[in-house]
This record gives C-alpha cells, structure tokens and sequence, in this order.
C-alpha cells in the first residue's frame, strides 16, 4: 500500500525577493514615423504617371485595349510596376493620413478611414490586380476572342462590381472625408487637405486617362505634405514608447 501523509510544509522565514527590474525596449517610432513618410507619396505617385503613360484609356473596349498595348509593348513592364506600387502602398500611405488628420479631426477621421480603408481592402483583395486580362493577352500572346470573353465575364460577375463601387466609394467618399478632416484639423497646412479632396473626388468623373492621372498627381502632393507633417512631428507626438519588459 502507498502511503498517503503528506511532506511536511518548509516552515520558517520566506525567501526573500529581490526588487523587480524594468528594462527599457529598443524605441522604434522614429523608423516607423520615418518608413510612413517615404510610402505616402508612392500609391498617387505611380498611378498618376501610370494614367499619364498608358495607351489603353478606359473607355476603349478589349479589343481596342489589347490593340493599343500591343502597339506599346515597350511600356508594358513599366505600366505593370507602377501599378504593383500602387497597389501594394495604398493601404499603408491612407492609414498614415489617418494617423496624421485624426490629431485635429479625431470622429471625421475615424469615418474617413472607415469608408476609405474597407473599400480599398475589398477592392484590392478580389479586383483583378496588376495582370490584367489585355496585358496578359499582350504579354503572352493569347487568343483575343476568348481573353474578351473572359473579360466580359468578369465584368458581368456581380461580386467583382460590388468590390468596383466599394473601391470607388473609398476614394470618392473615404479619401474626400479624410482631405476635410486635414483641412478642419489644422495640423498640416490647408492646401494639403484640399489636394487629397480634390484628387479623390473628382477622379471618377474625368473623362479622360490623361486628366485623372493628373488629379492623382493632385493627390500625391496632398500625401507628400501629410508625410513631410510626420517626418516634423516628435516621436511623442507620433505615438506612445513602447512598454518595459518586466525581469
């Protein structure tokens, strides 16, 4: 049989406990202060020469698209990387507008980036992205009649036009609301609120490639003067140090 009692409890004085260190993190705002500045010019930046540059305007048909790329193939690799920055940095360059406007216009901003961010986040989640149908057909020398006719398809598919007018809900509506919480907030100078309002608003509604790449450029200067804002600001101002590691 095993036996049952129990070890005696260690009686006496406890141990004594030495006092509880707090060792200082590694202050890494000034990096991420700095990396938002250099991303926020980038998105407008290359979709606006992106605009300037293409041969394909957005009114011509697939056909007429795949014609005037193949025409242009020299400028096919240059379209597409512009169009992959662009992609790949709008999401970061609209929050750090956020961060910025939120300091002078906290509820406008929080709507703003609300609208903004989710329609950019579905639209670049389940749109087409960088290959599109004409510039793979160019590229790789497709059959035009079938790329065409999935090219309709997709643009008959009712979940890739909900995620269209959620993307354009966000730099109409999401972009404009964040260029009024700039202006309103008066921590960056006015006319940088006015260029992120004006190049999101009236990007849709210029008829023509040329004209919107220019409002985008409009956009990309508002952006340049929202990251020469952070690149001013103090690391407190940016955001809270980070918390010690308790030893």
């Amino acid at each position: 049989m095993i036996p049952t009692t129990e070890p005696p409890l260690p009686t006496g004085p406890a141990p004594a406990v030495g006092p509880v260190r707090a060792r200082p993190l590694r202050d890494t705002r000034g990096f991420w202060r700095i990396l938002l500045a250099i991303i926020l010019p980038l998105p407008m930046l290359a979709k606006g020469v992106y605009y300037l540059l293409t041969p394909a305007a957005g009114d011509l048909s697939f056909e007429e698209s795949v014609t005037e790329l193949a025409a242009h193939t020299e400028l096919l690799e240059t379209l597409k990387w512009l169009d992959a920055v662009f992609v790949v940095t709008l999401i970061p360059a609209t929050i750090a507008v956020a961060w910025v406007a939120r300091r002078g216009a906290p509820r406008l901003t929080a709507v703003g980036a609300a609208v903004a961010l989710s329609g950019f986040l579905v639209g670049i989640a389940l749109l087409g992205g960088v290959e599109t149908p004409a510039l793979v057909t160019v590229q790789h020398d497709l059959d035009v009649t079938s790329m065409a006719a999935l090219d309709d398809a997709l643009h008959q598919e009712p979940l890739l036009g909900v995620a269209s007018l959620m993307f354009v809900v966000g730099i109409v509506f999401g972009l404009g609301l964040l260029g009024v919480a700039l202006q309103r907030g008066r921590y960056v100078p006015a006319w940088v609120g006015i260029a992120v309002l004006v190049g999101g608003v009236t990007h849709p509604f210029i008829p023509h490639h040329v004209g919107q790449g220019i409002g985008l450029l409009v956009a990309a200067a508002g952006f340049t003067g929202v990251g020469v804002a952070l690149l001013r600001m103090t690391n407190d101002e940016f955001d809270l140090p980070a918390a010690r590691r308790v030893e």
